[in-house]
C-alpha cells in the first residue's frame, strides 16, 4: 500500500483519482488545488505517489514537479491533464515526472502508469506520438511552443489566465520590464501580433 496526494483544481477529478487509487489499496493522505500548498503538503507528509494536474492555482503542475525534483523528491509523480496532450506529455518528461495521463480519455491508465513507475519505467504513451493533423499548422504550432524558454512559457500560461504584466511580475519575482521582454519574445516566436492572436493560438491548441 502506498500513500498518495492528489493535486487538482476540480473536486470531481480529485474524487475520481482517489477512487481509482484506493481501489488498488493505496491511501490518500491529502488533497489540494494549489501549487504552493501542494509543496507544503508533500514536505509535511512525504507521500509515495503524487498525482498532479497542470492547471492548478498559484504554481502550475510543471513548476511544482520541477521544484520537487530540484529538492530530490524521490516519490512517483504522475501528471494528468485534459489539455494539449502531445505537448504536455513532452513537458512532463522534461520536468521529471514519471508519467503523463490524459484526463479526457485515459484516466484509468493512471494505475498502469503507477505500476510502470514502481517497476522503474516511465509511462508517456503520448510523448512520442505525432497525431495526423487535418491542417499543417498543428505540427508547426507544436514546434513553435517547444521553441519557448521555460520563462516565456510561464508568462504565456499566466497571460492565458488573464494576469497583467504587474501581477505576472509579482508571481515570478521579476521586474515589469523583464516580463514585457518575455511577452514580446513569446509573441514573436509564436507568430502572434497581439494578445488576441495569442488567445486564438491557445484555443486551437486546446491550451485554455
Amino acid at each position: 500500500m502506498a500513500k498518495f496526494i492528489v493535486v487538482d483544481d476540480h473536486p470531481m477529478a480529485r474524487m475520481a483519482v482517489s477512487f481509482l487509487l484506493e481501489k488498488e489499496g493505496h491511501s490518500m493522505i491529502a488533497e489540494t488545488d494549489d501549487g504552493y500548498e501542494a509543496l507544503q503538503l508533500i514536505d509535511q507528509h512525504y507521500p509515495d505517489i503524487v498525482v498532479m494536474d497542470i492547471d492548478i492555482h498559484s504554481l502550475n503542475g510543471i513548476e511544482v514537479v520541477k521544484a520537487l525534483r530540484a529538492k530530490s523528491f524521490p516519490g512517483i509523480i504522475i501528471i494528468v491533464s485534459g489539455k494539449n496532450q502531445n505537448f504536455y506529455a513532452v513537458q512532463s518528461v522534461r520536468c521529471g515526472a514519471n508519467g503523463f495521463i490524459s484526463k479526457k480519455d485515459n484516466l484509468p491508465e493512471i494505475i498502469t502508469a503507477i505500476r510502470a513507475a514502481q517497476s522503474g519505467y516511465g509511462y508517456f504513451p503520448l510523448a512520442g506520438i505525432n497525431v495526423p493533423a487535418e491542417e499543417n499548422h498543428i505540427h508547426s504550432d507544436k514546434q513553435l511552443l517547444e521553441s519557448l524558454s521555460p520563462q516565456e512559457f510561464q508568462v504565456f500560461t499566466y497571460l492565458l489566465k488573464g494576469l497583467d504584466n504587474m501581477r505576472i511580475a509579482n508571481r515570478m519575482n521579476l521586474s515589469n520590464k523583464t516580463v514585457s521582454t518575455y511577452k514580446g519574445r513569446l509573441l514573436e516566436k509564436l507568430h502572434c501580433k497581439s494578445l488576441r492572436d495569442l488567445f486564438a493560438f491557445a484555443n486551437r491548441n486546446h491550451m485554455e
